[in-house]
């Protein structure tokens, strides 16, 4: 497996270097955004307060710690990708953002998006929300803070943020869709071997 550091504007020469099952760790701005904010900008037509071009989009809902002036992450785990799904790919060519940062995988429409815009979805693995607000230095701004604190736009300026795992390149090719057709020709071969052994119970 691959492993590369990123950095925020994020090149697409970089993306392209990545395959499925790559590591990556994040290095720069990171802005968190999931359901109401796919949909105020992909549906609603409400441009976004943050310039996502180029930059990573985290699938998140943190929860934040406001000290006196500032902000102050105290965990950072991610969402389900697949709510996204069905506004993704617009997400993307109104915002120009290039790293998709989840939990889960997700379907057709936002790897063929990730295919024609020349972005990749990457997982962060799930239960591991403490570590993720540790890679956080600093809570640079929030905005649409209206939608409550975990729909709201938090940028935040991270270091080696991951590991983050590669689950759709640049290619459109899906590692979750990938894993699951394995899967399934693996029962079917499994299955036919325990037969023979298994026909008083039918």
């Amino acid at each position: 497996m691959f492993e590369k550091h990123l950095f925020t504007p994020i090149e697409s020469a970089d993306l392209a270097e990545l395959h499925l099952g790559d590591f990556v760790y994040l290095n720069g701005s990171l802005v968190t955004g999931r359901d109401d904010v796919h949909l105020r900008i992909a549906r609603l037509g409400q441009p976004s307060p943050v310039d996502l071009c180029g930059m990573a989009i985290y699938h998140a809902g943190p929860i934040m710690r406001k000290i006196y002036d500032r902000w102050e992450t105290v965990s950072a785990g991610p969402t389900t990708s697949m709510r996204m799904e069905s506004c993704q790919a617009e997400f993307l060519e109104t915002t120009g953002a290039k790293l998709i940062v989840g939990k889960g995988g997700m379907g057709a429409k936002t790897a063929e998006a990730c295919r024609r815009l020349g972005t990749v979805h990457t997982v962060f693995p799930g239960g591991c929300a403490v570590l993720a607000a540790a890679r956080v230095e600093t809570v640079e701004a929030v905005h649409w803070l209206d939608l409550g604190m975990g729909e709201a736009m938090w940028v935040l300026r991270v270091k080696d943020f991951g590991p983050l795992i590669v689950s759709i390149d640049t290619e459109g090719n899906n590692l979750f869709e990938n894993s699951g057709r394995l899967f399934e020709e693996r029962k079917t071969a499994a299955l036919e071997t325990l037969k023979p052994h298994i026909q008083f119970m039918e």
